[in-house]
This record gives structure tokens, sequence and C-alpha cells, in this order.
């Protein structure tokens, strides 16, 4: 999948999640809004309520994209046989997106009202897509490979080198262009805190001042567009690749204590779902069938 179909797959899963809640929200609006003793006089009581054709429907979507989500990243990424369908980093995009989708059918399936055992899963959900999203945030600062590996430190070392060897190579740029990228990161600050957050803030902070005084300088020398460009893209590589050298133990660390948080709610709310819908059929909700 090159750049361009990856960005058109990312860009297709953001328009379905968007539209979904849009058009889950104005077909319900008039009914999510009133009152849940008025709800029961309301016309479209019937197709909306959680037991309705259509509320039911949207707790089936839900479980069901969700379940996809999670046992379809976790196949692929246990099965080594399984590496030649696509890479690991796509699957886990799409297990976000399922992840993020079908909570989304859930909470319209409840119609915003969440009671008894079902609110365990309910909230778990609930943890699980917010806990999602921080270990989202965290694998995306941990260095990988195209495929979703992650680098080693020596691999890191030697992407920095293959960086440097290009800076150094003067034909590649005009004038003073190689001068200044190396100067750029000559004095580098000490982001030695404790605390993580505060590392990353004052990384993320040198990053920008330093590339916003290249990019003046860039300027004053007069470059053409193509140079100009090249300058800029190597000076983003080299920052975010400083910050993931500094960071790469604290974020693999982060990741192993994430996934203490994240499993056991992912555990909670699928046997808790399991329950509620064994318990459903029991009762004789079999939707439309």
């Amino acid at each position: 999948m090159n750049k361009t179909v990856h960005r058109i797959f990312i860009s297709v899963m953001v328009v379905i999640v968007i539209a979904s809640v849009v058009i889950l929200t104005y077909t319900g609006f008039n009914y999510y809004g009133i009152s849940m003793e008025e709800r029961f006089f309301h016309t479209d009581n019937i197709a909306l309520k959680p037991s309705g054709y259509l509320g039911h429907g949207y707790g089936i979507a839900g479980s069901v994209m969700i379940m996809v989500g999670v046992f379809s990243y976790m196949t692929r990424k246990r099965f080594r046989k399984l590496a030649r369908l696509g890479y690991l980093k796509h699957w886990l995009e799409f297990h976000i997106f399922l992840c993020v989708l079908g909570p989304v059918f859930i909470v319209f399936h409840t119609s915003f009202k969440v009671g008894g055992i079902v609110a365990i899963s309910f909230w778990s959900m609930a943890a699980v897509v917010l806990s999602g999203v921080i270990g989202r945030f965290i694998y995306i600062q941990i260095p990988r490979s195209v495929e979703g590996r992650e680098l080693s430190l020596n691999e890191l070392c030697e992407m920095k080198a293959e960086f440097s060897e290009i800076i150094n190579d003067s034909s590649q740029f005009q004038g003073d262009v190689s001068t200044l990228l190396k100067d750029s990161f000559k004095d580098r600050p000490d982001f030695s805190d404790k605390n993580v957050f505060v590392r990353l803030w004052k990384s993320y902070q040198n990053g920008r001042i330093v590339f916003k005084k290249l990019k003046n300088d860039l300027r004053n020398l007069n470059l053409n567009k193509s140079n100009y460009k090249k300058a800029c893209k190597l000076l983003r590589s080299e920052i975010s690749l400083n910050r993931k050298i500094d960071l790469l133990v604290v974020m693999r660390n982060l990741m192993e204590y994430w996934h203490v948080a994240h499993l056991p709610f992912a555990l909670a709310m699928l046997v808790v779902m399991l329950i509620h819908v064994t318990v459903v059929i029991i009762m004789g909700y079999k939707w439309i069938f």
C-alpha cells in the first residue's frame, strides 16, 4: 500500500465514522432529546428503543464490529503465517477504526440509558476506547519499520548515521545548507526530566524552535523550491528521530504498563457483552430473525 492509497484508506475510515455519527444522530435526534418517560409515547420508540428493530440492530452491528476488530488484529499479530496479509500497522489502524465505530453504534443502541450489569460492559468499553487513544499515542512514539515492527536502538543509530551522511554531502544542496543542518543540533538541550510528559513537551518545543529558526535561515539563502523542501524534510526527520531515541526506553515501558490496563477492561467488556447477548436471546429478543 503506497502513501496515496494509505491516505485514502485512512480518510475513508474517518469519513465513515463521522458520517455514521451524523446519520445516527439525525435519525433519532427528536427521540434521544426527550425524557425517558416521554419516549414511550414517541412515534420512533418502537424502532429506536434498545429492543426495537433499529436500536437492536445498532447493538448487533456494534458488537460485531468490536469482535471483528479485536480478533482480526489479535490473529494477525500472533500468527506469523499471516504476515503476507498486509502490514501489521494497517491492521492496527483497521482495528482502531472498528473499535471506534462499534462503540458509536453501541451508544445509540442503549439510547443513552445504561443500567444494571450492562453498565459494566458499557463503561469498560468507554475505558477501552479512552485507553486505546492513549495507547495509540504511545505506539506512534516508538520507532517502527514500514511493516510496523519495533526498531532496536542499533537500527535507530544506523538511521541517524545515514542522516548524517546525507547532511554532510554538500552536493545534495546549494550554498551553506549542509552547515545549517549540522549546526541545528550541535547544542542539544538536556531532556533528562523524570516526568515523561515534561520531557515530551520540552522535546516538542525545542523541535519547533529549531525548525522555525532553520526555515528562516533557509529562506535567506534563496534556495530553489526543491532544495528548500528537501532540507525541511530532513530536519523534520532528524527532530523526530532524536525525540524517539531520547524516549525509546520510557515509551516501551509505558506500552507494557498500558497493556496491563487495556486488556482487563477489554476482557470485562467482552465477557459482560456475551452474557448480555445470551440473556437477550434466552428471553426471546431475536431482532428480525
